[in-house]
C-alpha cells in the first residue's frame, strides 16, 4: 500500500486587480499537475491577457497539455464559473472582504482561501516593551492594507497603566489614529468604539485597543473576534507564550514578532495561491504543497477480506427496530 500526492484537479482563481496573483497561482498549478481557471479584474484584463499567454504557450512548450489553463475574460463568467461544482473541484478567490464572501456564498464548490484580516497582537504582563513597541508598529504600519497587519492591540491591565500613556504618543507619532472603549478612554485620548466593533478590519491606520486581564483573557477576545488569520504575544514569559500559541485557533501565531510575517515568501514558500483561514486541507500561506491532496494504491494479488476475516472476526446482524 502507497500513499501518494497527486493533484486536486481543476481550480478556478478568481482575483481583483493585481496581475502578480495570476502569475503566481497559474505558475503554482502548472507545477502542482493542476489545470487552472483564471478569472482576472477588469482593472488589468490587458495585462492579465498578456499574462497568462505567456505562461500557457510556456507551459505548452514544457510538455504540458492542451487546456491546462483557461482564462475567463468576462464577467458574466464569474457566475457561470461559481455554477461549475461538477467540473471544478476547488475556488480560490483572492480580494476583498465583500468579494470572497459573495464567492463563498453564491457557489456549491469548496472554497480555500479567507475573507477578513482581523490580526491582533497581545502585550502581555511580562513583555519587553523595548521589543514590543517596535513590533507593534511594523505590525500596523508596514504595509496597512496587508490582510496580516495588526488591527487590534490587546494589552495587560498592569501594563497598560504603567506604559499606555507613552505607548499611544508614540502610536499616534508613527500616524496611527487610535480607537478604544471606555476603559482604554479613562488612560489615554482615543476614539470611542464599542465592544461589538472590536471584529473590524481598518485596512488603514487605525489601531483598536482593548486592555485585558490575563494571557486567557486575551485568548477568549482573539477567537472571538478575530478572523483566525495570525496572531501574536508579546512577552518574555515561556508558560504564556505556549498556552497563546497553543489555545489561539488561528492559522498563524506568533511570539515576539510582527504578524506582517504571514506570508509565503516570507516562510520560504516562494510563490503562493493566497493564505487560507480555514482549517480543512491547507492552511495559512499555501504554496505548492497546498495544492495537492493524496490517494491511496493498494497493489494486490487476488486478496480478499474474507481471507482474512475467517475464524478472527466475524459480523453478527439482528433486528433492532
Amino acid at each position: 500500500m502507497k500513499k501518494i500526492s497527486c493533484p486536486i484537479g481543476v481550480i478556478g482563481i478568481i482575483f481583483e486587480a493585481r496581475p502578480d496573483a495570476l502569475v503566481q497561482i497559474s505558475t503554482l498549478c502548472i507545477k502542482s499537475g493542476n489545470c487552472a481557471i483564471l478569472k482576472g479584474g477588469k482593472e488589468t484584463a490587458s495585462t492579465n491577457k498578456v499574462l497568462f499567454n505567456t505562461i500557457y504557450q510556456a507551459a505548452l512548450r514544457a510538455g504540458a497539455p492542451e487546456g491546462c489553463l483557461r482564462q475567463a475574460e468576462g464577467h458574466s463568467e464569474i457566475d457561470e464559473l461559481l455554477a461549475c461544482n461538477e467540473s471544478v473541484d476547488l475556488l480560490i478567490p483572492r480580494g476583498s472582504n465583500q468579494f470572497v464572501q459573495y464567492i463563498m456564498n453564491n457557489t456549491k464548490i469548496p472554497v480555500m482561501g479567507h475573507a477578513d484580516g482581523v490580526c491582533h497582537t497581545y502585550i502581555d504582563e511580562f513583555a519587553d516593551l523595548d521589543k514590543a513597541i517596535p513590533i507593534l508598529i511594523d505590525a500596523k504600519t508596514q504595509y496597512t492594507a496587508a490582510c496580516n497587519a495588526t488591527e487590534t492591540l490587546l494589552i495587560q491591565r498592569k501594563v497598560a497603566k504603567e506604559h499606555l500613556q507613552e505607548m499611544a504618543e508614540v502610536l499616534k507619532a508613527a500616524g496611527i489614529t487610535l480607537r478604544g472603549n471606555k476603559e482604554v478612554l479613562s488612560l489615554i485620548a482615543v476614539e470611542e468604539m464599542s465592544d461589538e466593533e472590536y471584529n473590524t478590519e481598518y485596512l488603514n491606520t487605525i489601531l483598536s485597543i482593548r486592555i485585558v486581564e490575563d494571557v486567557d483573557e486575551a485568548i477568549a477576545h482573539i477567537n472571538r473576534f478575530g478572523s483566525h488569520h495570525t496572531d501574536a504575544i508579546i512577552t518574555e514569559n515561556k508558560e504564556n507564550a505556549e498556552k497563546f500559541m497553543n489555545l489561539v485557533d488561528s492559522a498563524g501565531v506568533y511570539t515576539n514578532c510582527s504578524t506582517r510575517f504571514a506570508d509565503g515568501y516570507r516562510y520560504g514558500f516562494g510563490a503562493e495561491v493566497g493564505i487560507s483561514t480555514g482549517k480543512i486541507h491547507a492552511r495559512g500561506p499555501v504554496g505548492l504543497d497546498g495544492l495537492v491532496t493524496y490517494k491511496y494504491k493498494l497493489y494486490g494479488s487476488g486478496q480478499i477480506v474474507g481471507d482474512y476475516a475467517s475464524g478472527k472476526k466475524s459480523f453478527h446482524f439482528k433486528d433492532i427496530g
